[in-house]
Parts: structure tokens; C-alpha cells; sequence
């Protein structure tokens, strides 16, 4: 285990892995057809892990947030750059400056954008989303897809890349052939109209990966927007219970330091009322038990239920803002104040260590 000196807690990257797992997402989906664009937003778009994705073969880096795009463009990073989040009205001439193309459900907003690009002497793409179910963004209706569709042909700085769509996110709908095979056909449906073929037919993100993998991916799906199957690698396989072969669960790994070990009861004692999140949790008694604090919580992980410890005899019982908690009885070895544990990290985790100015970040 390499050793840091200085501040802990440290959110650990291994390039080696990164690079690894985007090589073969993006190889599995351009042989099945697919223009993948990698999504950097899970790691806070850090300059020297986008750099894997392009080194991989990804030719589109997408972010949900214009700042991470604006600090990729001044790195130089040489590749096409999308907006994954509909654009606010107030960022426009930056949308316009630094991204390539983006994702949009709002007629305004796109004159708004058309206006900004002809000012600036651009052409910038859109892909058009269609509401599927998931609830989020998008047109729910498909006839204003097509409407929307032949009024953008007619804008003179903008360039119809094609529609797309977002499941697994708001509603939890999950990807099937039914719902992305409804894209294909709208996309088909907007093809007769503005009397082209699309070039991005853009069927979800890492949750579309599943139906990929199993050979039931509709044909027309030529584009998916991946991160999270490459940068944590974990939900997949544990929440859709999908093997991806020669991909690398463990690309990043947290390390936090103990600051206190003490053998406690494991109730609290006196009235339970709530905790500092309001909450009421539900307590176990298990008798007198050997517990450890660290010095991390959920104001750098978001929730530390999504935190999978490395050590066996570790397990995670509770945390507040700064602390977690965790019961060490069954730990092999000897524990010490300033030893480091590591922790595995699902995606909504690794989003929160990401953007914690409390948490160190290097990548090895």
C-alpha cells in the first residue's frame, strides 16, 4: 500500500485501470456500431484522467457541468467536447465558446444558442432528447421531437446531430429494446421529415451497457454516453448483475485515517431522538464492541453506505458529517490510531469524494 504523507483522507486513481477499462468499452462498443462518449463528470473532469479516455480512443468527452468543460478546453485537451446537462440561458456564450455540441429539450434555449454561435461564427451541435418514461428531460410528446426536429433545420448555426435520450437516472426506468427500439423508430420518423439521415442516435448512458453486453441492443443505437462503467466499475456487476470481462472493478480506492479506537456498547445509551441528519436510525445491541472512528463522513462521500471496506472484520455502522464509524472486533491484526483503511467506492460516492476540497485526489 503506498504510504501519503501529509493529508488524508485520499481518493486513490490508478491510471493503469482507467486506462484499461475505457480501452475496452470503447472497443466493445465500436465493434457493435457505437460512437461512445466518455462522461468525465464522475470524476470531477481531472485533466490527467480525462487524458485516459483519449488515449483509449474516445474522440467526445461529455460533462454536466460548463465549468469542468471550460477547465478541459484550457488544458488543451484535444477532443470534441459535449454538454451533457440542457444548458442554462445564462451560459450560452460560454456553452458556445468552449463545447462542441450538447443536449437539449428547449426551443428558446436553442434560438438562444443558434444566436450566440452565429455571433461568434460557429456551428454547434445538438442532439434533441425524447422523454422515455425516465421523467427527467426531454420532450414527452413525439410529435414535438419532429417539430422541434424541422424548426432546427432551419437555424442557420446549429447542426442537428441527432435525438437522444436519458434512462435509469430519475425514474429508474431501466434500458430494454422496447424503449430504445421507440428511439430508433423516432429517430426514423424525424429522418423522413427533415430528409436526412441522423448521425447520433444516442440510446442512454452506462445503464444501456447491459443490453449491449447480451446481444440486444436495437441496430439504429450509435451512441451511448459512458462513465460509469469504467470509472467505478462496481454497479453494474452488483445492481444489474452483468460480468463485464477483463474490467477492472477497483480503479479508484478511498484511504482514511483511524483517529480513535475504543471498545464501546454498541446501543447508544439514553433517549434516541435524531440524529444530525434528522433521521432515526435503528440500532443493534450486540453487547461491548471494539469501534473506530475515521476521519471521513458523509460530507465527503455523500452517503458511506455506498463505501465497500478492502479488510476483512471491517464494517461500516454508522457515520456523521465528519466521522465514520466503524465496528472492528472482528479485524485480523492489530489496529492503531493513524493506521489507514481502504475502501472500495460505488459511483454516488466516488461523485462526492470527487468534488470534496476535503479529500486529496492523486492519481498513481
Amino acid at each position: 500500500m503506498i504510504e501519503y504523507e501529509g493529508q488524508y483522507p485520499v481518493y486513490e486513481i490508478s491510471a493503469s485501470k482507467i486506462k484499461s477499462n475505457a480501452q475496452k468499452i470503447y472497443e466493445l462498443c465500436k465493434s457493435n456500431g457505437i460512437e461512445p462518449a466518455g462522461v468525465v463528470k464522475g470524476f470531477s473532469a481531472i485533466p490527467q484522467v480525462a487524458e485516459l479516455f483519449i488515449e483509449a480512443g474516445f474522440k467526445t468527452l461529455g460533462d454536466s457541468r460548463l465549468k469542468e468543460i471550460v477547465r478541459l478546453r484550457s488544458c488543451n485537451i484535444k477532443a470534441d467536447l459535449m454538454l451533457i446537462r440542457i444548458p442554462m440561458p445564462s451560459e450560452i456564450p460560454e456553452l458556445v465558446r468552449y463545447a462542441d455540441s450538447s443536449l437539449n429539450s428547449e426551443i428558446a434555449t436553442i434560438r438562444l444558442i443558434n444566436e450566440e454561435a452565429r455571433l461568434q461564427g460557429k456551428i454547434h451541435g445538438i442532439v434533441l432528447m425524447a422523454d422515455l418514461g425516465d421523467l427527467r428531460e426531454g420532450f414527452f410528446d413525439s410529435n414535438e421531437v419532429i417539430k422541434a426536429a424541422k424548426g432546427i433545420e432551419s437555424l442557420d448555426s446549429i447542426r442537428l446531430l441527432g435525438i437522444g435520450t436519458n434512462l435509469g437516472c430519475y425514474g429508474s426506468i431501466k434500458p430494454s429494446e422496447e424503449n430504445l427500439g421507440e428511439l430508433c423508430r423516432l429517430a426514423e420518423r424525424v429522418e423522413e421529415q427533415i430528409g436526412r439521415r441522423l448521425e447520433v442516435i444516442s440510446g442512454g448512458a452506462s445503464t444501456s451497457l447491459p443490453l449491449l453486453i447480451n446481444g440486444k441492443m436495437p441496430p439504429r443505437i450509435n451512441h451511448l454516453r459512458i462513465g460509469e462503467a469504467i470509472i467505478t466499475a462496481k454497479d453494474l456487476p452488483y445492481l444489474w448483475n452483468v460480468e463485464m470481462p477483463g474490467i477492472y472493478r477497483d480503479p479508484m480506492v478511498l484511504k482514511a485515517q483511524v483517529i480513535e479506537i475504543k471498545q464501546k456498547p454498541s446501543f447508544p445509551v439514553g433517549e434516541i431522538f435524531v440524529d444530525a441528519f434528522g433521521n432515526k436510525p435503528i440500532y443493534k445491541n450486540r453487547g461491548m464492541r471494539k469501534r473506530a472512528l475515521l476521519a471521513v463522513g458523509h460530507k465527503d462521500t455523500g452517503d458511506v453506505t455506498k463505501l465497500k471496506p478492502r479488510h476483512e472484520g471491517v464494517e461500516i455502522i454508522g457515520s456523521s458529517s465528519d466521522h465514520l464509524i466503524l465496528d472492528v472486533e472482528d479485524y485480523k491484526g492489530e489496529l492503531n490510531v493513524g493506521d489507514v483503511l481502504e475502501f472500495d467506492t460505488f459511483y454516488s460516492a466516488m461523485i462526492f469524494l470527487c468534488s470534496s476540497d476535503c479529500v486529496r485526489k492523486v492519481v498513481v
